[in-house]
């Protein structure tokens, strides 16, 4: 019987351990979380395994010990794959299609990772040892009885059942009171891959499974709002608008782009008129109320001189699969390298990577928030969306289209794109009915490559919009696509030959290659653009959606030239938003990302938004630079925190007071509550009620 428990506690111990140095080598684990889970589950299946007789006993252990090596495993391969845990979620409702578009890279990934997996297959190969001996597990040495041992079993799972359960809420208690970090990490469950890295996947599993049942750790603190802004002290400020001016000047150069700006003297507050009595009146909860009450308080980025630059014109708007700055060269990409050396220049440009990396890098880009969780994208769908770029070029008689070279339902995009006003196409149905959706596909060649070109994906759409007086066109494209390889990704083995002379491994040449594909899709689109005479009136702007986290951090770093792991600095990545009649460009200095890119364009199209709502910011203003991570690192333009090496560093050279450092923290995870919860909480449709 102790032998039987003394397994199982050695089971999850053991396969905690192989998956944490598989996934993240040698860095330690904390066992604050995992070892009171590890009583439980093991107490749990002792239960379970002396219920009754003892063949029946025999198929349950194989089952629980089968069971714990497939639970393992799948979070061993999909954090391999996609360097996060498999939450419930995604499993429940995209495993089925995530096995469809990604059995490739399941199959990469298990071919990579065969040695961790045959290491946690081990304790099936214990067990079936201790069954083959049976009476090392079912007998006591003195050879009680079957049912005496039965009861030793039972109550010895319930003490550890009880143990375990005890520790664990004792460490949460305390966690919670202290407000120590690791409640924190562990409560908000705002990066699941930091807690299974740290803490261990029990520990992520537990928490996905146990949902929102813990308080927030700042309700400790106050019984006042928690969403309210941190003040900062005189000195501070005014540091910080000593730095601000000297990143600004880099903006100067805007009097010499080539377009005739408005003249716009107007510095106004970028708000709209809410009536914030109504909106509180129409607000169904708490939860609700607080998000007013931070969003009467933030300060909101003012009018600036490239206000309405672009009012009148096109925009074609592209969220790049894993595109990255060392895609770009002037050689082999020339498309790619002189929009990004025009335009407005973003010099600390960063795109983070989060939970559903693809959706939710264009859940950032298209709505200038922090996803919630997982599936953000597919959450906006049944959320009211007045404000999205669709909704503000309709309001001007302008149609939105938006093309994906890959399946209509993959991520509901079906869904949530119309929701954001897009006429949404695709090349493929995936399991949508033709008879419903059929009119959604539009006709491609080489559709059946994977992964397809972003070259004939604008070849087969142009036309359809090219014709109009204006228009707002939304590409996902799917060229750069993992894996990256010359034998099972097209794009890459299409452009082998302009890569053969590159001193890189061959995943950083196939990187490059595909690539390519990109630099030939936005080269054709300015050519047409440019026949049509719609070049000088149409913007292009284009992000990332991650950075390519499929390839080997190694491989990355070669192309880099530089150590990227645990830096912020492998999220830095590159911007395009270009107009043909900018003669120079215009330098961004200051930190900025992703997340600010949507408030950016609605400033220069001219649109009446509210700043307020975003947790980006125009990039032109004069507010403070600050970009945010997935684990709420973040880099401001007078200091950075990493949360992963728990570092803080000076951007400029001054020492850090540590009550500012403490106060940036906490703005940080205030804006991110507040940017979460207006997806949570459907909150636009709350303000748009309210408008006067």
């Amino acid at each position: 019987m102790y032998r039987l428990f003394l397994t199982l506690v050695l089971t999850f111990a053991y396969m905690e351990t192989v998956y944490h140095v598989g996934v993240t080598g040698m860095q330690w684990l904390n066992p604050l979380l995992s070892f009171p889970l590890i009583l439980i589950l093991a107490g749990i299946e002792l239960l379970l395994v002396s219920m009754g007789k003892h063949v029946v006993n025999k198929g349950i252990l194989w089952t629980v010990q089968i069971v714990n090596f497939l639970l393992f495993a799948s979070q061993l391969i999909y954090m391999r794959i996609f360097t996060q845990p498999l939450l419930l979620a995604a499993a429940i409702s995209a495993g089925e299609n995530a096995v469809k578009n990604y059995w490739r890279e399941l199959l990469y990934a298990i071919g990579k990772n065969i040695v961790c997996l045959l290491l946690l297959a081990v304790p099936l190969l214990a067990t079936g040892i201790l069954l083959h001996r049976k009476r090392n597990l079912y007998r006591s040495k003195e050879k009680n009885t079957i049912r005496r041992v039965h009861r030793r079993c039972r109550f010895t799972g319930i003490v550890s059942v009880t143990a375990g359960t005890v520790a664990i809420w004792t460490v949460l208690f305390i966690g919670y009171q202290g407000g120590y970090s690791y409640y924190q990490d562990y409560q908000g469950f705002y990066d699941p891959g930091y807690v299974a890295k740290t803490y261990g996947i029990l520990a992520s599993v537990q928490r996905d499974w146990m949902g929102d049942v813990l308080p927030g750790a700042d309700m400790q603190t106050s019984s006042a709002v928690t969403l309210n802004p941190i003040p900062v002290d005189k000195g501070t400020m005014d540091t910080i608008a000593q730095v601000t001016e000297g990143v600004l000047s880099g903006v100067q150069a805007s009097k010499e782009t080539g377009i005739e700006l408005t003249g716009n003297t107007d510095t106004s507050p970028q708000t709209l008129d809410i009536d914030f009595e109504v909106l509180r009146e129409l607000v169904p909860d708490e939860e609700t109320e607080k998000l007013i009450s931070y969003l009467e308080e933030r300060t909101p980025t003012n009018k600036n001189e490239y206000t309405g630059m672009f009012r009148g014109y096109n925009l074609i708007y592209l969220t790049a699969e894993g595109f990255s700055t060392y895609a770009v060269s002037q050689e082999l990409t020339p498309t790619l390298y002189r929009l990004s050396h025009s335009g407005f220049v973003a010099e600390n440009y960063y795109v983070p990577l989060w939970q559903t990396s693809t959706s939710d890098g264009e859940y950032v880009n298209l709505l200038g928030q922090v996803p919630s969780r997982q599936f953000s994208m597919r959450k906006s769908a049944s959320n009211a969306q007045p404000y999205s770029l669709p909704a503000y070029f309709s309001a001007e008689g302008v149609k939105s289209f938006a093309y994906h070279n890959n399946t209509l339902d993959y991520y509901d995009r079906h869904l949530s794109h119309p929701n954001l006003g897009y006429d949404f196409k695709a090349i493929k149905l995936g399991d949508l009915s033709e008879e419903e959706w059929g009119s959604q596909i539009f006709q491609m060649e080489n559709a059946e490559r994977w992964p397809s070109s972003d070259l004939d994906m604008v070849k087969a759409t142009l036309p359809e919009y090219i014709g109009q007086d204006r228009f707002h066109v939304y590409y996902m494209t799917v060229s750069g696509h993992m894996n990256y390889n010359f034998s099972g990704n097209s794009m890459s083995s299409k452009n082998k030959d302009a890569v053969a002379g590159l001193p890189y491994s061959d995943e950083g040449k196939a990187y490059v290659a595909c690539n390519i594909e990109l630099d030939k899709a936005l080269e054709y689109l300015i050519a047409e653009l440019d026949k049509a005479g719609k070049l000088d009136n149409t913007v292009i702007a284009l992000s990332a959606d991650h950075y390519p986290y499929g390839m080997e951090l190694g491989h990355y770093e070669e192309l880099a030239g530089a150590e990227l792991e645990n830096s912020l600095e492998i999220y830095r990545n590159t911007l395009i938003l270009w107009n043909s009649k900018m003669e120079e460009p215009v330098i961004i200095e200051k930190p900025c990302g992703a997340m600010d890119l949507l408030p950016t364009l609605y400033n220069l199209f001219g649109f009446s938004y509210d700043s307020r709502l975003y947790a980006g910011t125009d990039m032109l203003s004069d507010s403070q630079g600050l970009v945010m991570f997935a684990d709420r690192s973040f880099i401001s333009e007078d200091m950075s925190y990493n949360k992963k090496t728990g570092d803080t560093l000076s951007t400029t050279g001054e020492e850090l007071d540590e009550e500012y450092v403490k106060s940036m923290k906490q703005k940080v995870r205030q804006l991110y509550e507040y940017s979460m919860g207006i997806l949570d909480h459907n909150f636009f449709y709350y303000v748009e009620q309210a408008m006067r």
